[in-house]
């Protein structure tokens, strides 16, 4: 019987180390957030590693930071070192999460649903 990859991205930090080339956190592109978007721009090479090519997947759409770690079930840490390598040739872009100021008004929307439920 296997172990869930939770698991197996914690109790194998040889894995994680070998994973990020024993990089941390810091080397990562300034302003990579948990909130932050990523957008994948190219398609996975023959040759790119696994967890990179997971990422350009599964980033056709924007995704945050927080989830692509919990897709491929790896520390923040680790992935934001996987994301720099792949800012750095451009296979990647980072977007800007959006702000709370440019979302609606919760109370304009319930009234918006009220209105239609009398439909």
């Amino acid at each position: 019987m296997s172990e869930p990859r939770e698991r197996l991205a914690e109790g194998a930090p040889e894995r994680l180390y070998t994973l990020t080339d024993g990089r941390a956190r810091r080397s990562a592109r300034a302003g990579v957030e948990l909130v932050t978007l990523i957008v994948a721009r190219a398609e996975p090479e023959p040759g790119t590693r696994p967890e990179c090519a997971a990422v350009l997947r599964m980033c056709q759409f924007p995704l945050s930071v927080a989830e692509i770690s919990a897709y491929l079930a790896l520390p923040v840490s680790a992935v934001t070192v996987l994301l720099a390598d792949l800012l750095g040739n451009d296979q990647v872009e980072t977007r800007a999460p959006v702000p709370a100021a440019a979302l609606p008004d919760p109370e304009l929307l319930q009234a918006v649903m009220h209105g239609l439920q009398k439909l």
